[in-house]
């Protein structure tokens, strides 16, 4: 009994709330991974929000072009960033405000809804593009920003749309193809890929 506690001593239990905190990596490569979903001449002029030394969201770069650009969730599993039209960032950014309230995300899509038919909340009227690059912890290297092996999932915000004025389907019937999700709603989207 005396060992344990000595044990213990020496080597006290680690709680949750004492586990180590995600490693936040600095804001140069968080902006290279971030703007990877980008073509080359796009990345050095989009808007990129990322994390501070502490883990809170903040915008870490302000943009000269129409592309904002996510960084990669250190709390997440896995390699994921996504860019956007800046006109989808009053939508984009209204969602994160409901998010840090603790909003679900049935409420969340519900109260953006009303927002939006009420006018308060802008959302563009023409197509507007997401672009989602997202790949396996061990394809990434932190110290270049560089992901291997990342697919591509790019999503075209439609307002709005239905089935019938696009010709989409509502759910996909081959890899890869376009179909259109949430039709009718103002979340309507154009999902296309991954292929595989």
């Amino acid at each position: 009994m005396r060992t344990l506690f000595l044990f213990l001593l020496l080597f006290p239990l680690i709680s949750p709330a004492q586990e180590k905190a995600p490693e936040i990596l600095p804001v140069e490569i968080q902006i290279i991974t971030a703007t990877l979903p980008l073509p080359q001449e796009e990345r050095a002029g989009a808007m990129v929000y990322g994390y501070n030394a502490g883990g809170e969201f903040i915008l870490l770069r302000e943009g000269t072009n129409n592309m904002v650009c996510i960084a990669d969730n250190p709390n997440r599993e896995g390699i994921s960033v996504s860019c956007y039209s800046k006109r989808l960032e009053p939508f984009m950014a209204r969602g994160r405000e409901l998010n840090a309230e603790g909003k679900s995300q049935e409420e969340r899509t519900a109260i953006r809804g009303q927002e939006i038919a009420s006018g308060k909340l802008a959302m563009p009227k023409e197509p507007s593009m997401l672009y989602v690059y997202f790949g396996k912890d061990e394809d990434y290297d932190p110290t270049t920003g560089q992901l291997e092996n990342g697919k591509f999932r790019y999503v075209i915000y439609t307002p709005f749309a239905t089935t019938e004025s696009t010709g989409l389907p509502d759910k996909p019937h081959a890899p890869g193809m376009p179909w259109l999700m949430d039709p009718g709603t103002h979340r309507a989207h154009i999902m296309v890929g991954p292929f595989n």
